[in-house]
């Protein structure tokens, strides 16, 4: 009876060891991990960054187009209104000197 509970205390002094080499070589492994991750993460983050600023900078010149086109636009439809003024003032012109009519 002796040496059976010495036996027990043998194993579970052992399997005490063997539970903590275990834990502390699981534990290893996870802060390996961990420092992957970290670096992964600063590599996305990174990335994340350069594909922010492209966007910005594609997103800038989209603005700006627009702002010449719109500028474009303004433009011709304010030569358009003055055009149309001067020829309403022709038409006035010849209907008062010539007494015709234009449509």
């Amino acid at each position: 009876m002796a040496e059976e509970t010495l036996a027990k205390k043998d194993i579970q002094e052992l399997l005490a060891g063997q539970t903590t080499v275990i834990l502390e070589a699981v534990d290893e492994k996870l802060s390996e991990v961990k420092i992957e991750m970290v670096n992964m993460e600063e590599r996305i983050d990174k990335k994340i960054e350069v594909l922010d600023l492209k966007f910005s900078e594609k997103f800038d010149k989209l603005t700006t187009t627009l702002d010449n086109f719109l500028k474009r636009m303004i433009d011709i439809e304010d030569e358009f209104t003055m055009m149309r003024n001067d020829i309403n003032r022709i038409k006035k012109t010849i209907k008062e000197k010539l007494g015709v009519e234009l449509s």
